[in-house]
């Protein structure tokens, strides 16, 4: 879903960047105010963790594959708008160090993966999650992660289409079909390592802002 320089029209790119302007510095000032002493240090950790993750891809239907996105993994165990921060600095040490994902596609790619999944998908978790117990948390947090996946891939699309770089039909449907499948995998991740850390770890899940 990463989207490479030179694919999004100047309009587009221009201002997907000024929203993530904003919206990060939002994200930062809430996140300041809501880390505590514990979860501070854990942003780096996790950061790391799901840097390392998004390099291993598996393969998906279609001849392609996927990776970890991490925006509900991240948004479950920080809140939504320290998950956005680390995603913002994960995207871009992706885009300088490794070229996946472009420098001026940076606003689009943070919309996409790390607003839209970070605080849609901890929307949908709350939601679904409620006061249930673990088989029911594991089920809100796989719909949550996919449905992160799959809208952000229907926002790339659109954000192509109107940068004139594909037809809408045809990029709606190929991106929504190869996430939909993706987004299963991302599903599965975040339930195992939020079960493995409810299990190792039951502080971090309790009291996230």
């Amino acid at each position: 879903m990463h989207l490479p320089d030179g694919i999004l029209s100047a309009p587009v790119w221009i201002g997907a960047g000024a929203v993530t302007a904003g919206a990060l510095a939002l994200c930062v000032r809430r996140a300041s105010r809501q880390l505590d002493e514990q979860r501070a240090p854990l942003m780096g950790v996790l950061g790391a963790f799901v840097f390392a993750a998004q390099m291993i891809n598996f393969p998906v239907p279609g001849g392609t594959s996927g990776h970890l996105m991490g925006a509900v993994l991240l948004a479950v165990l920080l809140g939504p708008a320290a998950a956005s921060v680390v995603l913002f600095c994960v995207f871009l040490v992706q885009s300088l160090l490794f070229q996946d994902g472009g420098i001026t596609a940076l606003g689009a790619n943070f919309i996409n993966m790390g607003l839209v999944g970070s605080f849609g998908g901890w929307a949908v978790y709350r939601l679904l999650a409620g006061g249930g117990g673990q088989a029911r948390r594991s089920l809100a947090a796989f719909v949550a992660a996919w449905a992160a996946v799959e809208v952000g891939a229907l926002l790339a699309a659109l954000q192509l289409w109107a940068s004139g770089s594909a037809p809408l039909m045809p990029v709606l449907w190929t991106m929504g079909t190869v996430h939909a499948f993706i987004g299963i995998g991302e599903g599965l991740i975040t339930v195992a390592t939020l079960r493995f850390l409810s299990a190792a770890r039951p502080s971090l899940l309790e009291s996230v802002p």
